[in-house]
């Protein structure tokens, strides 16, 4: 219990809470109230990952280029990136692997996952396509940030605390596993009852008319 109360990691997981309440917030204030419990829901995850991506990643971006480090690294978002970096201590030291996919993670699903939350707050049904997009990047992503280290003998990572292991080797990183994995299940659902509604017309005119002469 100790381990998992030191004022660190009490700082780093009430920061996460903040990008969650702030994501709740978000939602009050941008969705009409008669929105249904499942795109309010979907809302929220798709606020916090932008404002997760955007303010814990883009920080982690920050300090671990141009020669900067995480591990020699001061300030309050170091100090947060310093905690995890017990669980996964390449995190710590700049892996360029890791540092590779948060380019993309910060400055591509970052502001998707923001766009899509705006779709859904604007009912646009091209929401469906772009959280695809997402959903299958956040997986791509997470599987190339832990595929490196289970065939190498997972050197660099730590469990031997409940906090390490349960809280942010796997609850934080599952959460993009299953989420992403739900969202392109409904949205593949959607897709695919409005494409049966078309599937009468022909899928190129000019074949078709082919067909017919």
């Amino acid at each position: 219990m100790a381990d998992l109360l030191t004022t660190q990691s009490l700082l780093a997981l009430s920061f996460v809470g903040g990008l969650v309440g702030t994501a709740v917030i978000s939602a009050n204030l941008s969705l009409p109230k008669r929105t249904s419990r499942k795109a309010r829901s979907i809302f929220i995850w798709l606020a916090f990952d932008s404002l997760c991506h955007l303010t814990l990643e883009g920080s982690f971006l920050y300090l671990s280029v141009q020669g900067r480090t995480i591990n020699s690294s001061k300030g309050f978002f170091a100090y947060l990136w310093q905690d995890y970096a017990k669980a996964d201590a390449r995190w710590g030291f700049s892996d360029p692997t890791v540092v590779s996919l948060e380019i993309l993670t910060v400055l591509g699903a970052g502001p998707m996952a923001g766009y899509c939350a705006y779709l859904i707050a604007k009912n646009k049904s091209s929401y469906h396509f772009w959280v695809v997009v997402l959903s299958v990047a956040e997986l791509y992503g997470g599987f190339m940030t832990f595929a490196p280290e289970w065939l190498t003998g997972n050197q660099f990572l730590n469990g031997s605390t409940f906090l390490l292991m349960w809280v942010y080797l796997f609850f934080m990183n599952m959460a993009w596993v299953v989420i992403p994995f739900y969202l392109i299940v409904d949205s593949y659902g959607e897709i695919t009852k409005a494409l049966k509604q078309t599937a009468a017309r022909p899928l190129d005119k000019t074949m078709a008319a082919r067909k017919t002469n």
